[in-house]
């Protein structure tokens, strides 16, 4: 049987009249950059996430540049972030030549840990960036107080989150001053291409971003600012606006199709619950955690429903590339997410981090394997992974 990491043929298929005929209309108005499509999605991902503004951009990686070009971050000042993350959460900050500053991550939710951030604030740090890795929220109030006390910007890398909630049922990028979200196909809300959106809270954030998007202008050819060519098409947008409303179906079925794994890793005998810096025996599998399930209160209230949206599903495995080349030849898509943190990129060695001061990174970047998760997943197919990779443990 064959099972690929991402399939997104499927979901094309189950929504083709609609993007057919959205990208026809595009392509008959001819206007193809910016445009009625990017104001519309704009204001439906707002009233989505409940937030008063949102920015749409060229990518999320552009997203976290423009959001820190509009913070007027500049050289040497330091931006605290997670070493475990996409490159992009590090790369932008070297790119305007400031600091980034890395925390290790915690064991359960691969999230920045924040018990460790404070020590590691200084007079030259300017901000904040947690990631919602994976779908999964960071946990955010404590990183939010710490933001006040020192004052400190946050930005919120909710690239791979869009629609996941904090405990309190806040939708994360709504949280922090800016957040920044990635419409890279392969996410739970993806474009046929690059795309992103900034969010924001902050009428006057959302000024300088919009004027930083399209290079600092306004009015049209006057610039009191420098900003980018961070502008959002047209045929994305009118994509994405088909697919918003089928979010929380496809996040909820990615939920359904975690706790089939789940329940037969562990009818397998292979589960262990995450946490770990080590393996408590041989042949087991330490499984992702969701930290923020909601309470019956909330059930009742349904104000928590996507405390998790697994854009990833990533167990962590002793002998993990052995296992990977083993699912590869039984055409079982996995990837590793991520097999180098920043501490030890080779581009961030100037920074002269102390390897030692990471060790819940280092064992994730060792152990970690995503395994495929995506909405039209079969269930047949969940069993498949599942006991192939039990025929390799044992």
């Amino acid at each position: 049987m064959k099972v690929p990491l991402l399939d997104l043929k499927g979901q094309y298929q189950s929504i083709k009249k609609e993007i057919d005929e959205a990208v026809q209309k595009v392509i008959d108005s001819q206007y193809f950059i910016m445009g009625p499509d990017v104001a519309k999605l704009e204001e439906e991902i707002s009233n989505y996430l409940n937030c008063q503004f949102s920015v749409g951009v060229s990518s999320g990686t552009d997203a976290l540049l423009l959001a820190l070009m509009a913070l007027d971050i500049e050289p040497g000042d330091e931006i605290i972030v997670p070493t475990y993350s996409f490159f992009a959460t590090a790369g932008i900050v070297a790119r305007l030549n400031a600091k980034p500053v890395f925390v290790d991550i915690d064991p359960i939710t691969f999230n920045i840990d924040p018990k460790l951030i404070e020590k590691k604030i200084t007079s030259k740090t300017k901000a904040i960036i947690p990631v919602h890795l994976y779908g999964q929220s960071a946990d955010i109030n404590p990183i939010m107080q710490l933001a006040r006390k020192y004052s400190l910007f946050v930005v919120e890398d909710a690239a791979q989150a869009i629609g996941t909630q904090y405990k309190d049922g806040r939708f994360v990028g709504t949280i922090g001053d800016i957040g920044c979200f990635s419409f890279f196909p392969s996410k739970n809300l993806g474009g046929f291409g690059d795309g992103g959106i900034v969010t924001t809270n902050n009428p006057n954030l959302e000024h300088k971003l919009r004027i930083m998007r399209v290079h600092g202008m306004e009015p049209k050819y006057y610039h009191k600012l420098i900003g980018g060519n961070f502008r959002l098409d047209s045929l994305q947008a009118a994509i994405l606006r088909v697919k918003l409303p089928h979010l929380d179906k496809w996040s909820d079925k990615r939920r359904q199709n975690a706790a089939l794994y789940t329940k037969y890793f562990f009818e397998a005998g292979l589960a262990e619950e995450g946490g770990r810096l080590a393996f408590d025996s041989n042949n087991k599998v330490l499984l992702p955690q969701a930290v923020y399930k909601p309470n019956e209160e909330q059930i009742a209230q349904g104000v928590l429903k996507n405390y998790h949206i697994y854009n990833q599903f990533v167990i962590r495995v002793e002998k993990r590339d052995e296992l990977w080349e083993y699912m590869k030849k039984k055409d079982i898509g996995c990837e590793v997410y991520y097999p180098v943190p920043f501490h030890r990129q080779e581009c961030f060695q100037y920074l002269d981090c102390k390897d030692a001061d990471y060790p819940h990174s280092n064992f994730a970047a060792v152990n970690s394997l995503a395994l495929p998760v995506y909405p039209e997943l079969s269930e047949e197919q969940i069993k498949f992974v599942v006991d192939t990779i039990t025929k390799f443990m044992k």
